[in-house]
């Protein structure tokens, strides 16, 4: 499923902090995947729907290198991916083998796929940044996935990181790592996150001001009615 322009609009000018805080207050804590750092410092923030891959613990009649070109395999996975998406890749958090090197990625890129997040790792890294494709993980190992990992299916639902997400769930990756908005509340988040950080602009001008934090931030009644009256102005 492609993803509206709108939401791809929107999002790209909100912070994973300022989701994580809008979901808070809908009640979801558990939406930021552990482990997914961003490989590169600077890396653009990349919004688009959640393609999922799953891997389970290696098993070794099935974690061979002749697994590389059976019909359920990371490569067909990826034939799969539509431009925009972002591939979403439960490794169990295993952090010795690398679930994509440098061709995987580049296939990836070549597609439009928008970015990579998993709580795994990567390999053959130099490769990986020469492709342009901004990746979100736990790091790199040069041991090829079969030494660690079963790869099983994509497009279902997944745990990685800790976090649970669906196909087509909306994945939000910057600087502060990747979240993920349930489909049902994106609306939600669309609606409110860009007031959030218009407030919280206007609160840091307050800051550097010399407004005392208390009152400030968290915003008071006579704070909330201030920052209307500027926005009105």
């Amino acid at each position: 499923m492609s993803i509206d322009s709108r939401i791809v609009d929107v999002l790209s000018k909100v912070t994973t902090a300022t989701i994580t805080t809008i979901l808070l207050k809908k009640g979801l804590r558990n939406v930021w995947l552990r482990g997914a750092r961003p490989l590169e410092a600077g890396q653009p923030r990349r919004v688009g729907r959640a393609f999922t891959l799953r891997f389970v613990p290696a098993r070794e009649d099935l974690a061979t290198p002749e697994s590389w070109s059976s019909p359920k395999s990371t490569r067909a996975a990826i034939e799969q991916m539509p431009a925009g998406c972002i591939a979403v890749v439960d490794a169990n958090g295993v952090t010795d083998a690398g679930i994509f090197g440098d061709i995987l990625c580049a296939r990836m890129a070549k597609r439009g796929v928008a970015a990579l997040v998993t709580d795994g790792v990567v390999r053959d890294v130099a490769g990986v940044r020469e492709t342009g494709l901004p990746v979100w993980c736990q790091g790199i190992a040069a041991p090829p996935s079969v030494a660690g990992l079963t790869f099983v299916n994509w497009q279902e639902p997944i745990g990685c990181g800790g976090v649970a997400v669906f196909p087509d769930d909306i994945m939000v990756a910057d600087g502060d790592g990747a979240v993920v908005i349930p489909a049902a509340l994106v609306e939600t988040v669309l609606e409110q996150a860009p007031e959030q950080e218009r407030l919280e602009a206007w609160i840091m001008q307050q800051v550097e001001a010399g407004v005392p934090l208390p009152g400030l931030y968290p915003a008071n009644a006579e704070t909330k009615a201030r920052y209307e009256a500027s926005e009105k102005k």
